[in-house]
């Protein structure tokens, strides 16, 4: 069972997300806040879903110091963000992230980048 490290500071967000994440199988952890986030990647999850915009640490330099440190660089991360601006998905896989998903999500199609980056493809 994959497990997928959840960073979401928005309760309903995250309950939907990871409600929806066990129903497909998924072992959930879930950090509230980039501090926190940063703490558990010591975990070593199968993948991250990393929100951009978060309390004590934003999803930005969450990325940047994860895919610096050699003990959790080998972590996909999903950005998940409200921001759909021009330069915003460039700005995020510039930061470390390897995929992009704009919210409102698409679960669907998030479930296509989660199986894709944890088979490795």
């Amino acid at each position: 069972m994959a497990r997928i490290l959840l960073v979401e500071d928005n309760e309903m967000n995250r309950d939907m997300l990871s409600r929806r994440l066990r129903r497909r199988g998924y072992d959930v952890e879930v950090a509230v806040d980039g501090g926190e986030a940063v703490g558990m990647a010591n975990n070593s999850p199968d993948l991250m879903l990393l929100d951009m915009s978060l309390p004590v640490m934003d999803g930005w330099t969450v990325a940047t110091r994860l895919k610096a440190s050699d003990d959790t660089n080998g972590i996909p991360i999903i950005a998940l963000t409200a921001h759909a601006m021009v330069g915003d998905r460039e700005k995020a896989l510039a930061a470390g992230c390897d995929d992009y998903e704009t919210k409102p999500i698409d679960f669907p199609r998030l479930l296509e980048k989660i199986n894709k980056l944890i088979s490795g493809g």
